[in-house]
């Protein structure tokens, strides 16, 4: 999963950055309001981790700004406002969930899981192409049965590729999704790690289902247009 985390505070974005990332997650972090405006309305994020208390425009000011944009990512209020009204006030603004400074990290990474849950921005935890199946929940998948093993990275990249079934991907998008803004375009990071996946995935199948689109990039399919 890709997420958002807009947080001003040094230490409590690294903190928060480390554990997502060690959970299997994508993290972009930004340290005031404007950024995460401009971040979470034009860029393709699961969740929304958002401070209240930031500069230059607050939590408060953003959050019904992203909702008249048509932004419908999960947000996650993370703050260190603990009065009921304070609460009220950013759940009516526009927030799903609300958790308070000093937190445990295991029920921050909880309520990002649970808002994943929620209909209709994810259905089913269970992703499935043709043989090839996915728990997102598990990190468990399976070809025609046979359990694959397969590195944190092929893992989100597969389901990246899983959720976006019979859809074009460029080499951008899959990178911005995967990696990030640690992601290079000059980088043939997403060549490298598709070619892992294919190794694992179509090596020993009758149908391939990763499939080249030259000049663009790449799409999981059980169409038979390869290459």
């Amino acid at each position: 999963m890709r997420l958002l985390l807009v947080e001003d505070e040094e230490g409590i974005g690294k903190f928060i950055c480390q554990g997502l990332r060690e959970a299997g997650h994508t993290v972009d972090w930004v340290q005031d309001g404007e950024k995460g405006l401009d971040h979470a309305a034009n860029l393709d994020y699961d969740i929304v981790v958002l401070d209240l208390m930031l500069p230059k425009m607050d939590g408060l000011q953003l959050l019904p700004r992203l909702r008249d944009y048509g932004v419908k990512t999960p947000i996650l209020v993370l703050t260190a406002r603990d009065a009921v009204e304070d609460r009220v006030r950013g759940l009516n603004a526009g927030a799903d969930d609300y958790l308070v400074k000093p937190f445990d990290f295991s029920e921050l990474l909880a309520r990002i899981h649970a808002l994943l849950r929620r209909p209709p921005l994810q259905t089913t935890n269970l992703l499935k192409v043709g043989d090839l199946e996915m728990d997102t929940l598990r990190h468990v998948v399976r070809r025609d049965g046979r359990v694959l093993d397969l590195s944190q990275r092929e893992f989100m990249l597969l389901e990246y590729l899983m959720r976006n079934a019979g859809h074009v991907l460029t080499r951008t998008q899959i990178g911005e999704r995967v990696w990030g803004f640690d992601f290079y375009n000059e980088s043939n990071v997403v060549d490298v790690y598709i070619g892992y996946l294919r190794r694992k995935i179509d090596k020993h199948a009758p149908q391939p289902l990763i499939q080249t689109v030259r000049g663009i990039g790449y799409r999981l399919s059980t169409d038979e247009e390869l290459d």
